[in-house]
């Protein structure tokens, strides 16, 4: 069997399950295997794969066949065009929370000797991210989970970002001691409704971490948290930016109105759809 009938076999295996876009996580699969870029393979199509790389190749498609995310078999998930680190203790990064970050850099790169908060830093992306485009710039990032937090460090090393990131193990805005003001907090925190967890992709049912899911009740629990106590700890000027899930924008708005944040408005995603709250602090 040469390389090209490979991965039309582990296509039509993927295909066959209704996996979304199997030729790309095929490609992806491939690529990794034969150490080359997927644009590459062409260049492969026709040679003979060893069977050891056959081997390695139909483990990896009983993986994805299993519904495990094509990121956490490969081991890394991209972000802003980073690659980061990902495992079953963090979750994978979204392109949608690419649109979070992008926020944070427009606020943040006019400015010098800022100080961000990453609540719920999970693999560390959002907060290496901005440590990476703005030099000067000092990161807390917190994480209840031990096991998230030694990888985000991890990320953290490769990206030589280590020296402007501060890792603290803590639940919610207890990551902040008593006093400490910051310039931005951003955070992508669990969203979704814990009843709706068991009807989630089985992609993300059962490899998401659920404690990076499981908003509450109603989804919301962390942006009451913000809302009610998120203003005391920015520094006068300072903004707080959440993303959300799909329909909850009026519900968190009214939060942040109730709770008297000076401005608060809401920015869409890259499809168009409310994904990111914007709340400001008083002068």
């Amino acid at each position: 069997m040469t390389v090209l009938g490979l991965i039309d076999k582990c296509v039509n295996m993927l295909r066959e399950v209704g996996i979304k876009s199997p030729l790309a996580d095929v490609e992806w699969l491939a690529s990794d295997i034969f150490k080359c870029r997927r644009s590459e393979l062409a260049l492969y199509a026709h040679k003979m794969p060893t069977h050891e790389q056959v081997d390695r190749m139909l483990k990896n498609i009983k993986r994805r066949l299993d519904r495990e995310p094509l990121q956490h078999i490969l081991g890394i998930g991209d972000f802003y065009g980073y690659e980061f680190r990902v495992s079953s203790d963090v979750l994978i990064p979204r392109p949608e929370t690419e649109t979070l970050a992008e926020l944070a850099l427009g606020f943040l790169q006019p400015l010098t000797s800022q100080i961000v908060f990453d609540l719920g830093t999970g693999s560390g992306c959002i907060a290496i991210t901005l440590a990476k485009r703005c030099p000067g710039l000092k990161v807390i990032a917190s994480d209840v989970s031990e096991s998230a937090l030694n990888l985000a460090k991890l990320n953290a090393e490769t990206f030589n970002a280590i020296e402007q990131v501060e890792f603290r193990e803590a639940d919610g805005l207890a990551a902040l001691v008593e006093d400490e003001q910051v310039d931005l907090i951003v955070s992508n925190p669990p969203y979704i409704p814990s009843g709706d967890i068991s009807g989630l992709q089985p992609e993300v049912r059962y490899y998401d971490p659920h404690l990076a899911l499981d908003g509450g009740e109603d989804g919301l629990q962390f942006y009451r948290l913000l809302a009610a106590e998120g203003q005391s700890r920015l520094k006068p000027g300072g903004k707080l930016m959440a993303e959300f899930g799909d329909g909850q924008e009026s519900a968190i708005e009214g939060l942040f109105a109730q709770a008297a944040w000076p401005n608060v408005e809401t920015s869409n995603d890259l499809t168009g759809k409310p994904r990111i709250v914007i709340a400001s602090a008083g002068q």
